[in-house]
């Protein structure tokens, strides 16, 4: 099943560019991607490993492809998604953030017996959330209410007439 979403966030391209590139770096793109497919699945799977390359800018846009893999309460393998994070710009002070993919489910019976209804609901619940996770990363990239202290990966200048 194929799937897609996106979102604005309030950076310029190039301060997008370097707040995801951070995500990756310092393992909050991993903790967003678990808290999302928690946020997405009831509790009974779990995200077993969570594979990414490095963001590759090219023009106008730059592109980070991503894996997750779940495992089922056996032990055996849950659908397994396949995406493409893509930024572009959209205005000064704007970036689109785009989610493409594929999920597919487990072979063998185990997948032929979900429900596609219920699957790619749980696929739109889940990108959505993660997707929120990495602006809300890239908006307040000391932490965006992970939990994670770290480096700030986009520094952005100050406010005038703020302390």
């Amino acid at each position: 099943m194929f799937i897609s979403d996106e979102t604005s966030l309030d950076a310029g391209f190039r301060a997008a560019q370097a707040g995801l590139a951070g995500l990756t770096g310092g393992g909050l793109l991993a903790s967003a991607s678990a808290r999302a497919y928690g946020d997405g699945i009831t509790g009974r799977d779990r995200l077993a490993q969570v594979h990414f390359r490095e963001l590759a800018a090219c023009g106008d846009s730059a592109r980070l492809a991503l894996r997750w893999e779940a495992a089922g309460p056996d032990g055996g393998s849950f659908p397994v998604l396949d995406a493409d994070l893509t930024l572009t710009p959209a205005g000064k002070h704007s970036t689109t953030l785009t989610l493409t993919g594929a999920y597919r489910p487990p072979p063998g019976p185990a997948g032929a017996g979900l429900d596609q209804a219920i699957v790619r609901q749980v696929a739109r619940t889940t990108i959505r959330a993660f997707l929120r996770s990495i602006t809300e990363a890239i908006g307040h990239p000391a932490g965006a209410g992970t939990g994670a202290a770290g480096p700030d990966p986009a520094p952005r200048p100050p406010v005038p007439g703020t302390p």
